[in-house]
């Protein structure tokens, strides 16, 4: 409104418009801005605060929608005040998918995110004299590229990539800012990310095609009749990354990228279930879909880490499972003792502000202080340089216990395996990714991936008859079997383990997976049977020279 004279011209219908838009966009700012105070753990404190969130900015954004001319004409609405509504609907979807672990919220983020830069709502905003209105439009750019990785658009990626960088730079130019290194490192970090993908599939036409990575619909072996494995489903699970120098965006390593989506089913595209296609409205309800409620943790002290695992282990429903996946720089400790304990064999780091010493006690916690935790069934999974000192738990409790525990040394002729990405964990995400980047191919046709996967099926088929057949294997390994994240996981695991087995340039003594408690050799890890199917794989891809014909003796 504009001036006193004026506003007594303003029919009182349309000031009650503004008066009620006034309202709801200050209630929403309110309640969007004590998010930040809401315990980033538990399951249960935050949902009816993002309730009431949701429903403020749902209306706020339909009463916009409505009273448009009103508020163009009586209160001066600009686009980019519009498209701060949408930007903030966007990051609730998002946070919302961080505190569900349901994918399908990821599709309504970028619904709004897309919608903001097909409408041009922060078009204006370069005309204006005011930087901190150019900040919102870099931030926006910033969190729409998070959304859009997760989702795999990686050609949408690159093109936001490329505007974001011009904007920066019409940013820089026009203000002397002290940020400008920052929002530099930012588009280096990005880059460095798209570019961590060790593998380009191609179709004929030599374009690239992008593969979702997310459990699908028979993308796992079947459990079949006669298959005697437990009922747990895993529920948590803690998403630790905090090596050193690895790629990274926006607090997510590419470690942790790739594992939380090791943990996700293929999203859902809810606005194809709207009553109104083509329209751009928050969804209350979407479907509801199982995933393990997941915490992504990036470089925690270790109190944040052990506050994180005391919650989700109190909150853990019964008959399921708490995964904590650990990638982390190693540690070693300067000395052994007569006596070994849990603290004698290092671990992995956590971040801290104190000196040397405190951290190495840190360091160790990390391990000793996962005990009290197996008093519920638990799985982990730790990528570091030190990820043996695990192989020396103790089930002091009786409870299903397994760790997944990654090589410690990498052939020297290798790229550095942690600074794109370890190898284990690109198992484990992608098992066939895994095995090309040993063989060092870059690149494949997509009907090769396609014959290749096929194989590689049937080898998961084979691994999970093995598992559930064996009668020397630990129990814990068939309780776990019967939930679809875990038991891809193990039978991956295997996978990753024989391959490296079989990899002439594997063979020192660290150079191979282990576990705790350990698979039995001769019926898994070295099958006959596993072996030549492995074998099979590297003739498909004519790389069968880097392996062996058979097991060596001795490692």
């Amino acid at each position: 409104m504009t001036g006193v004279g004026a506003e007594d011209d303003i029919p009182l219908c349309e000031r009650k418009t503004v008066t009620d838009f006034c309202y709801l966009l200050d209630k929403s700012k309110q309640l969007f801005n004590g998010l930040r105070d809401l315990p980033q753990y538990g399951h249960k404190q935050w949902q009816s605060y993002f309730g009431r969130t949701f429903d403020v900015y749902t209306k706020l954004w339909k009463f916009q929608q409505q009273h448009r001319q009103v508020l163009d004409n009586r209160y001066g609405l600009k686009r980019w005040q519009i498209g701060e509504v949408a930007s903030k609907i966007g990051q609730l979807y998002y946070h919302y998918y961080l505190r569900t672990s349901e994918t399908s919220y990821l599709n309504e983020a970028f619904s709004f995110y897309s919608a903001i830069r097909q409408r041009s709502y922060y078009h204006q905003v370069n005309k204006e004299d005011r930087p901190e209105l150019v900040v919102k439009k870099l931030r926006y750019y910033a969190r729409f590229i998070v959304v859009c990785l997760l989702l795999n658009k990686m050609d949408l990626v690159k093109v936001l990539v490329k505007e974001l960088s011009e904007e920066i730079e019409d940013y820089t130019q026009r203000f002397n800012t002290e940020d400008q290194l920052e929002w530099n490192l930012v588009l280096q970090e990005v880059a460095a990310f798209v570019e961590a993908d060790p593998l380009m599939i191609l179709n004929d036409d030599n374009s690239g095609v992008v593969i979702s990575n997310r459990l699908q619909e028979g993308g796992m072996p079947l459990l079949e009749q006669g298959m005697v494995v437990g009922q747990l489903t895993l529920a948590d699970a803690l998403i630790v990354g905090n090596c050193n120098n690895q790629v990274k965006f926006s607090e997510l390593t590419i470690d942790m990228f790739r594992m939380l989506q090791a943990l996700e089913r293929e999203p859902v595209n809810l606005a194809t279930q709207s009553s109104k296609p083509g329209t751009l409205e928050p969804n209350e309800k979407p479907a509801k879909r199982e995933n393990p409620h997941k915490y992504l943790l990036y470089k925690p002290t270790f109190s944040q880490l052990y506050t994180f695992l005391s919650a989700s282990f109190k909150e853990l429903p019964a008959n399921s499972v708490l995964l904590v996946y650990l990638s982390a720089t190693g540690v070693f400790p300067a000395g052994r003792s007569e006596r070994e304990g849990p603290y004698d064999f290092g671990g992995v780091l956590t971040n801290t502000n104190r000196d040397v010493v405190n951290a190495f006690i840190d360091i160790h916690s990390v391990l000793v202080y996962l005990f009290p935790f197996t008093r519920k069934p638990l799985f982990i999974i730790v990528d570091s340089s030190n990820s043996t000192a695990y192989k020396n738990f103790s089930n002091l409790f009786g409870q299903p216990l397994v760790c997944l525990l990654s090589p410690t040394v990498y052939p020297k002729s290798m790229q550095d395996p942690c600074q794109r990405g370890s190898l284990f964990t690109l198992f484990l995400y992608n098992p066939l990714m895994g095995f090309l980047s040993v063989c060092g191919l870059s690149s494949m046709r997509y009907g090769l991936w396609e014959k290749a996967q096929e194989l590689l099926r049937k080898v998961f088929h084979d691994i999970g008859q093995m598992i559930t057949s064996s009668r020397v294997i630990d129990q814990a390994y068939l309780q776990f079997y019967g939930d679809e994240f875990l038991r891809l996981l193990m039978i991956r695991f295997v996978f990753c383990c024989t391959t490296l087995r079989l990899h002439k340039l594997f063979r020192e003594a660290g150079s191979f997976p282990e576990s705790y408690p350990p698979l039995p050799k001769q019926e898994i890890v070295e099958s006959s049977l596993l072996q030549k199917r492995v074998l099979e794989l590297a003739a498909m891809l004519d790389v069968q020279n880097l392996f062996s014909d058979g097991m060596l003796d001795n490692y």
